[in-house]
């Protein structure tokens, strides 16, 4: 591998490493998502510093370039990537439609509480008071009418 190129190599893994960094330091990216930015990071700066590492993987993976072969495994962190992340947005995309229909039940209780008040509400305008703990029960919990 040619000097200029395993230069380059290294300041960009060098230089992707600590961009992570500091995304971590500044909380703009999550530990838990860190650590495989970190872990590619690190691989790559290994490879670009360690030539011989480099060319045995490119020879046993059958790359003729030494090269190729780190770029080959950007790529397969890269798709391990997406493949964490596409997870991570299936989760998250459940979780939202889980809290939609929660929110929904709650807007309808609520409407419910509401019409109830105004019904029983007295005409001299005592009208009934209700508090948070009348509208919204915790997650689980059993109504007075389902018991």
């Amino acid at each position: 591998m040619d000097n200029r190129i395993q230069l380059v190599a290294i300041i960009g893994a060098a230089g992707l490493l600590l961009f992570v960094l500091e995304l971590v330091r500044r909380r703009r990216l999550l530990e838990r998502y860190a650590l495989l930015w970190l872990l590619s990071a690190l691989v790559l700066l290994g490879l670009a510093i360690w030539r011989d590492g480099l060319e045995r993987l490119a020879n046993a993976v059958g790359i003729a370039y030494p090269p190729n072969a780190l770029f080959f495994v950007a790529f397969a962190f890269v798709l391990l990537l997406l493949l964490h992340f596409s997870a991570a947005v299936s989760r998250l995309a459940d979780q939202s439609k889980v809290l939609a229909q929660r929110v929904a039940l709650l807007e309808e209780r609520l409407d419910e509480a509401e019409r109830r008040a105004r019904e029983d509400a007295a005409p001299a305008g005592d009208g009934a008071h209700l508090t948070r703990e009348d509208v919204i029960e915790p997650v689980g919990a059993r109504r007075a009418s389902d018991r």
